[in-house]
């Protein structure tokens, strides 16, 4: 359950003044310098340091994730990185401020929670890792990026996501048409034709899934090659925001 406080417009607060003060409160001191990234859901900023250093800081979208389900993805990254699997995992953090609390994912805090005049904000801070996106035309590049999924699979499957969620193509599938259904998207013209069509394919789904149940295990969940970050000596792996339980396949296709 998602904090009443929590539900409340998403970054009109998070000025530069606010994400510098942000990043100082848990021991990163940036020298005013910051580059806001590509991001969809979250806010996502390279901040350069007094002491030389490059770190991204990601502030979550309010709403979106509990904490739980934060500090599950946080884990994760920090077991796969003990694993020798080339994920960036969070950098562990220190409270310089006492308005922030800090959660702590394998043993080392990495999720901050700051109080703000709008709300809460949920936020980490990572490595800044440079790379460009693979060649996936190259069959070398292929096989080792298959080998990369492999060993996070590996790891994923040691055990489940407890707070993330789940995909489940019956459920998903079902909860997709009951959203079009109670709207006006369907134009009432086409809505029989459309259900009948619909109920077909939800039995397909239904068969399919009966016939060969894949195993759930814990994946990347956006793996594209934007998230996979090619430099000659392999690939570094970031973004573990939408990490879930699911079939393997799941990271292949995308």
């Amino acid at each position: 359950m998602v904090p009443a406080a929590d539900r409340l417009p998403g970054y009109a607060d998070l000025t530069p003044d606010v994400l510098l003060a942000a990043l100082d409160a848990v021991g990163f001191r940036g020298d005013g310098r910051l580059l806001q990234l590509n991001s969809y859901e979250n806010r996502v900023f390279r901040l350069m340091l007094e002491d030389g250093r490059a770190v991204v800081a990601k502030f979550y979208r309010r709403g979106r994730w509990s904490d739980a389900q934060i500090v599950e993805e946080h884990a994760f990254a920090a077991e796969l990185a003990a694993a020798e699997v080339p994920v960036v995992a969070p950098l562990p953090l220190q409270a310089a401020d006492p308005a922030v609390t800090l959660l702590p994912a394998d043993g080392a805090p990495t999720l901050a929670l700051r109080r703000a005049p709008q709300g809460l904000h949920r936020y980490g801070v990572w490595p800044s890792r440079a790379g460009r996106a693979p060649e996936l035309e190259d069959p070398e590049v292929l096989e080792r990026l298959g080998g990369f999924i492999g060993r996070l699979h590996a790891v994923g499957a040691r055990r489940p996501f407890v707070y993330r969620r789940r995909l489940d193509a019956r459920a998903d599938v079902r909860a997709a048409l009951a959203l079009l259904e109670s709207g006006a998207d369907v134009p009432d013209a086409q809505r029989a034709g459309w259900a009948a069509v619909a109920a077909e394919a939800v039995a397909c789904i239904d068969a399919a899934f009966d016939a060969f149940e894949p195993e759930a295990i814990r994946l990347h969940g956006d793996c594209h090659p934007g998230n996979l970050l090619w430099r000659e000596q392999g690939v570094h792996v970031v973004d573990l925001d939408d990490a879930c339980q699911g079939p393997a396949v799941q990271d292949l296709w995308m």
